[in-house]
């Protein structure tokens, strides 16, 4: 795993504290490492694994995808449907079909500072999460529901302006505490900066779950503990300290030295270096792969020329070798993606268009699409300007750092000068990517739930601009007039044989046009000590602590309580 690897014991336990998470710790402490610091922590601004992994311990959602990928209730009693009379067919106020979905939160809960979560906050939620300078991240959603009539504090009506097959889902509804969010909302554009969960992050009134945000450590750790005030199961550790190190090698000595306890599979290491762990320590701990819905991909910035033409996107694809990456830097265990959706969720088409590595058809095609060799070294268009390209990631993943030396060494071969130029997580989630300020290339995952409409990340309603707050994850900026119909068929129409048909569509336009450069699926390896219990590995979105309440110290399993 690298020279930096090799710590002796004294140094990893000399790094840890450095860290701030050495040291005697209680047996009903829980400390995890992840890779990456959350940008922010407003549930309804960016996008990003991290801070979702967190919040997921410090709040709950309405509904949501469970271990099974079935769509459960979490702060609901029981979900919509036709059948218990909770969904209804409706005619929108401009005449268009639209829906009535029914929800009632269950009894008893409250915000961790002692104020009832009631529907107040539902309707508050909603006005932010609809207003075109709040900058939430899932603005088409929240302008999906039209209105909501409140019947009491627990049961509320949402009235959709259209009809979707998904209608009883409403994850992205993050709730926000009306009573000390509702000042910071005074301003809209600048919401994403003056609310508490920025300005005041352990505010206990922010949180609803079984632990609320204790500590923040800016760039280092957050600290989680109990809310007394949670209804649901109690959960097991008295602290949950979540650690960022983004040195890899790093993560791994802190794991060995104890001055962390388990390494997070949504967020921690990647395959290959967990692999290569579990070669060296194959008794030591616990290791769990799980396959997943998680889209390591690159972006492509369509507003530069370069890529504006599909010749050169696809040159790109061909150019690079994913079968050959897949299977000498993870074993084969992460399967080559040749569109977004993944072979394990039920609406993947085994029939999409593939493009493999073929570096002479890649070449003739940036030679139809005006780029070509100058005496065998770098292409140049009619004008003498080079091909030339910036390639972004994270900094400090070491994985993702060595395909980017893989990628520019192929792309090379075909006469593409690219150039690397990476930033820490917060940086090119928070702003560079969110912004759309990367230039050329960016490097990251999607984590999707089961079937999930990638209108947000497709449709061209969703690009972000600074005239709807940053708003959609449309970051290549593509626009094409099929996708945008075909996603809104996929969402309306609800029988079997059709829906597939569209969502075959769907995935055959995007294999075509390339607004992204599809990588590979990737697996999650949970590294954990053995004595933990209750994790359950979900492979999607919604990540293993939305259910930390189940967690618990088990001293008898093998491995004993190791402190």
């Amino acid at each position: 795993m690298g020279r930096r690897e090799k710590l002796t014991g004294l140094r990893a336990l000399v790094c840890a504290a450095a860290l701030g998470i050495g040291g005697a710790q209680a047996d009903d402490d829980l400390v995890i490492g992840i890779s990456q610091f959350p940008g922010n922590f407003n549930p309804n601004i960016n996008a990003m694994a991290a801070k979702t992994y967190i919040l997921n311990m410090a709040r709950r959602p309405i509904t949501v995808f469970d271990a099974e990928w079935r769509l459960i209730c979490v702060l609901c009693t029981e979900l919509p449907s036709f059948e218990n009379g909770r969904a209804r067919p409706e005619t929108t106020a401009d005449g268009k079909p639209g829906m009535a979905v029914t929800y009632t939160l269950k009894p008893g809960l409250k915000w961790a500072d002692g104020t009832p979560l009631t529907t107040q906050d539902v309707v508050f939620t909603w006005q932010v999460g609809r207003h075109p300078r709040s900058g939430v991240t899932v603005l088409d959603f929240y302008r999906r529901i039209v209105d909501i009539d409140v019947r009491d504090a627990r049961t509320f009506t949402l009235h959709l302006d259209r009809r979707t097959c998904d209608f009883a889902e409403i994850n992205e509804l993050e709730l926000l505490p009306r009573h000390l969010e509702r000042a910071a909302f005074a301003e809209p554009a600048e919401y994403r900066h003056r609310s508490l969960y920025e300005t005041e992050t352990t505010n206990p009134g922010l949180w609803n779950g079984p632990y609320r945000v204790s500590e923040v450590v800016s760039g280092a750790r957050v600290t989680l503990v109990p809310n007394p005030l949670w209804p649901g199961k109690k959960p097991h550790f008295g602290r949950i300290t979540v650690t960022t190190i983004s040195n890899t090698a790093a993560m791994t000595s802190n794991l060995l030295a104890g001055g962390i306890d388990y390494v997070a599979g949504e967020i921690g290491l990647t395959l290959d270096q967990a692999a290569a762990f579990r070669q060296r320590y194959p008794d030591r701990f616990r290791y769990v792969f799980k396959k997943s819905l998680v889209y390591e991909h690159i972006d492509l910035n369509l507003s530069n020329p370069i890529l504006k033409d599909r010749r050169v996107r696809q040159a790109l694809l061909m150019g690079i070798d994913r079968k050959a990456i897949s299977e000498q830097l993870f074993d084969g265990f992460q399967a080559v993606a040749h569109s977004l959706v993944n072979p394990l969720d039920t609406v993947f088409d085994p029939d999409v268009p593939k493009h493999a590595h073929d570096r002479a058809r890649a070449g003739e095609l940036l030679d139809a699409a005006g780029w070509r060799r100058a005496g065998g070294g770098i292409r140049r268009d009619a004008a003498g300007r080079p091909m030339r390209l910036q390639l972004m990631t994270t900094a400090g993943n070491r994985t993702r750092e060595l395909v980017e030396q893989v990628l520019q060494s192929q792309w090379r071969e075909l006469g593409i000068d690219v150039r690397i130029k990476n930033e820490p997580a917060r940086v090119f989630f928070g702003e560079t990517v969110t912004r759309r300020k990367f230039t050329g290339l960016a490097m990251y995952a999607w984590l999707s739930s089961p079937a999930r409409v990638p209108r947000g990340q497709l449709h061209s309603s969703m690009i972000p601009t600074k005239a709807n707050g940053w708003s959609g994850q449309n970051y290549p900026g593509f626009r094409d007039a099929r996708m945008d119909e075909t996603l809104e068929g996929v969402e309306t129409v609800c029988e079997a044989a059709p829906n597939r048909a569209l969502w075959h569509r769907l995935q055959r336009i995007y294999a075509t046009e390339l607004p992204a450069l599809p990588l590979y699926f990737r697996a999650e390896p949970h590294i954990m000590p053995k004595w933990l219990a209750g994790v359950r590995p979900t492979g999607h979105q919604y990540s293993s602590t939305l259910w930390v309440e189940d967690w618990r110290r088990d001293p008898t399993a093998a491995g004993g309580t190791p402190r």
